[in-house]
């Protein structure tokens, strides 16, 4: 007589579940999390990309973008979590989208085909290493103690993240960098302070999907205020139906932009060296921000070796390398493993099935957009932050007492929340490592991949490109 097996059963042996210390329904919370941390995307990438038009004066629509913006990171978070069995998630990055859309068209004329031409290019090239082993090389290339900060370094840049969507640390015209807002009795404050109270108190509490409680509790008190209060008019100005009772839950996509780039139009628009120094400069980017990521994340949820490497990383660098492409095919930008997957691990995703669930959330974001813009920054905030706490725990496993590691894991640690780039806070890092390491005569101590990689980064500043 056959058996027949569980279906809970199948999916714990294939994403091996059980044997990475979880459970399916912890993963399908944590997927829940992490979908929920990043469902601004679907609302903030067609502000940024339909902000400009091309020197042909054509604008990306908004409910177009929206679509391939759900779309892109539905189909790769999917295959991140089938082929690398890990809960990374994936969607368009923030700064390349800006860079595609304020460089790529605003600066250097192209036209919007031409400047998703540049993101499928970098990220077949990328595709190449991963191929290779370039890149995974470079990875396991890096002391111990420095991918540690670079976790401890998006930890900072995460809750950073979360103060600046709160509206609590804001940008002044004049005087400081950054500041304390300096009006902090609006509504929007007061839900997220409250949204904050709740979360982390259920976090103390150790409760089982605490932040995914309090993203949904604060969005409930958003509406409940802006309903009552504001007269649905509080959070106008981030976005059509943001904390409002939706008026309808399925909407029809718009599937236009699918396919609408050109490989060979950058050529034909600038000089080949300088269509070569934006598709280098991207590439980087894209490069070091999912390995920074990845090992943050990895570490976080204690995937890594004791040498600090992630088994299996050539999948994930793999499905990564591959979404950049699939993102620029798509007219969404690159799309790339997101910091907001520390959500889900945060709360105990440890397999494939997380990023399964983030896959299938966003797939039915692209009928259900009206629902996912419901969520305001100020729910997604507390997670933000407390997310950041998390990651901010690795600072005492490095050596500080060694000055030639603690220097430039200091200084990986504070560019990347104080620049608002990973990339930044990872190259600081390297370059100030190796600086180091030669200048008190243990030259011979560095991986050559190290002094590679670091040249690179200091073109890369100079050139100032992605600044």
């Amino acid at each position: 007589m056959a058996t027949t097996v569980a279906p809970a059963a199948g999916l714990d042996r294939y994403f091996k579940i059980s044997e990475r210390g979880a459970s399916v329904r912890t993963e399908i919370i944590a997927g829940l999390a992490t979908w929920l941390t990043m469902a601004y995307i679907l609302f903030v990438n067609p502000a940024i990309l339909g902000s400009i038009p091309d020197h042909t004066g054509t604008t990306l629509p908004f409910d177009q973008v929206l679509t391939v913006t759900a779309l892109a990171p539905g189909v790769m978070t999917i295959l991140m979590g089938v082929v690398a069995n890990y809960p990374f998630a994936l969607a368009a990055g923030l700064g390349l989208n800006a860079f595609v859309a304020f460089t790529l068209v605003g600066t250097f004329g192209l036209t919007w085909p031409e400047a998703m031409g540049v993101i499928v290019i970098e990220g077949l090239v990328i595709t190449a290493l991963v191929l290779t082993g370039f890149r995974e090389a470079v990875l396991n290339a890096i002391p111990m103690d420095l991918k540690r900060a670079i976790g401890i370094g998006i930890g900072l840049f995460i809750a950073f993240i979360g103060l600046v969507n709160a509206g609590i640390v804001v940008h002044p015209e004049a005087g400081t960098i950054v500041t304390l807002n300096p009006d902090l009795s609006t509504l929007p404050i007061l839900t997220f302070a409250v949204g904050l109270a709740v979360t982390a108190a259920l976090v103390a509490r150790k409760m089982r999907g605490g932040l995914l409680i309090g993203i949904l509790f604060t969005t409930v008190l958003a509406i409940v205020i802006n309903e009552i209060w504001g007269h649905s008019a509080i959070w106008t100005a981030v976005g059509p139906g943001v904390a409002q009772v939706p008026d309808k839950v399925v909407s029809t996509p718009n599937f236009a932009l699918l396919g609408n780039f050109s490989i060979t139009g950058v050529f034909d628009v600038v000089p080949f060296l300088t269509a070569v120094a934006l598709i280098l400069s991207v590439m980087l980017s894209d490069f070091f921000d999912t390995m920074g990521t990845v090992i943050g994340i990895g570490g976080e949820a204690r995937l890594l070796d004791d040498r600090g490497r992630l088994p299996g990383m050539n999948r994930v660098l793999l499905v990564d390398s591959l979404a950049a492409a699939a993102g620029g095919a798509a007219s969404a930008s690159s799309n790339t493993t997101y910091i907001e997957s520390a959500a889900g691990v945060s709360e105990g995703g440890r397999t494939g099935l997380t990023a399964l669930v983030v896959g299938v959330l966003f797939l039915l974001s692209i009928f259900l957009s009206p629902l996912a813009g419901v969520i305001p920054p100020e729910a997604t905030a507390p997670v933000l932050v407390i997310v950041g706490y998390f990651m901010m725990t690795m600072v005492r496993e490095i050596d500080w007492a060694d000055a030639s590691i603690g220097i430039p894991a200091l200084l990986t640690m504070i560019v990347m929340p104080f620049t608002f780039s990973i990339t930044n806070g990872v190259g600081a890092g390297f370059i100030s490592y190796v600086a180091i390491q030669v200048l008190r005569g243990r030259w011979d101590k560095v991986h050559w991949l190290l002094y590679l990689v670091s040249a690179i980064f200091v073109w890369y500043f100079v050139r100032g490109l992605l600044a």
